[in-house]
């Protein structure tokens, strides 16, 4: 009777496995972002971008993570290849859904001016009525400073004029877009002219090791050249050393992110970095805050009249 109770025991205490969940052949389930959409497992963390003048956290941007059950918290990398358009569609609009309302929270803590930003796959800005979405969910404040969101520099060179039809629509919406690992592609470098962005992030690639590399600082200084002569903010990615943010800071890179100030880490920690910064505590809510929460209603797709 009591090994059949312990028996009982254990197994009340084991994860839940889901009836339609695959596994490999050890038994560890192979996750897919159609079922974390499903089981509700996404949750947007944040990595802190700095000032390299001040060192004060000026922004963050938003990061997709898996909360699974049984593996834990999961990178993109374990479950993002493979997946659909429709499943990355739904995924954007509630990452941008819920940069929205995580605003809200970094204000009231006192840092209203704090800029948010998120990546967006191009094919988005047709499929998704994107400025709609944020006109509809946007913060009703006139501090928030609007929402950034971010496009690798590839994906819009080849439609100048979709690129400047979504951000004419963001405009609207005090929002901006930024160029995400730029120079690790090349069509956009005679074309940025044309390209409508407000932000401009140099590419890990010439980062790390820019204090003792000729070329890559050589390849940073021509990007801010290009970037100061198109009135772009420049945002350096992958910091990892003292060095590099030193050299990068001399150079006139204004913004840093990397694992050198923070890691990306779930939202209660960034609130957490925030109260430190203001020395403002916040207000406890009653509802979970680190879940996507229940859906968002389905909008239809296609581009705003």
């Amino acid at each position: 009777m009591l090994k059949a109770l312990k028996g009982l025991f254990a197994a009340a205490n084991e994860p839940a496995q889901d009836e339609d969940e695959e596994r490999d052949a050890s038994g560890k389930p192979q996750v897919t972002l159609a079922r974390a959409l499903k089981r509700n497992w996404l949750e947007l963390w944040y990595q802190p971008k700095v000032s390299l003048q001040t060192g004060h956290m000026i922004g963050a941007e938003g990061l997709i993570r898996v909360r699974h059950p049984e593996l834990g918290v999961l990178a993109p990398g374990a479950f993002l290849p493979g997946a659909g358009e429709p499943e990355m569609l739904q995924m954007t609009e509630k990452v941008i859904a819920t940069a929205l309302r995580d605003w809200n929270d970094c204000a009231e803590l006192g840092m209203p001016a704090l800029g948010l930003a998120v990546n967006v796959p191009a094919s988005a800005f047709v499929e998704l009525p994107i400025a709609r979405i944020i006109r509809e969910e946007r913060p009703a404040s006139d501090q928030w400073p609007g929402l950034i969101l971010e496009v690798t520099e590839d994906q819009f060179v080849n439609d100048l004029k979709m690129a400047n039809d979504v951000a004419s629509e963001l405009r609207e919406q005090r929002c901006s877009l930024a160029i995400d690992d730029f120079g690790a592609g090349y069509s956009s470098l005679g074309r940025l002219r044309q390209l409508p962005f407000s932000e401009l992030k140099i590419d890990r690639a010439y980062v790390t090791d820019c204090h003792r590399d000729r070329v890559k600082e050589g390849m940073v200084e021509s990007i801010l050249s290009l970037a100061r002569g198109f009135g772009l903010k420049t945002v350096a990615e992958g910091i990892e050393t003292y060095h590099e943010s030193h050299k990068l800071q001399g150079l006139g890179v204004q913004v840093g992110q990397g694992f050198l100030f923070a890691k990306p880490m779930p939202k209660a920690e960034l609130l957490e970095r925030i109260s430190s910064q203001t020395g403002k505590r916040r207000v406890e809510q009653p509802r979970s805050w680190w879940q996507f929460g229940a859906a968002a209603p389905a909008r239809s797709a296609g581009r705003p009249a």
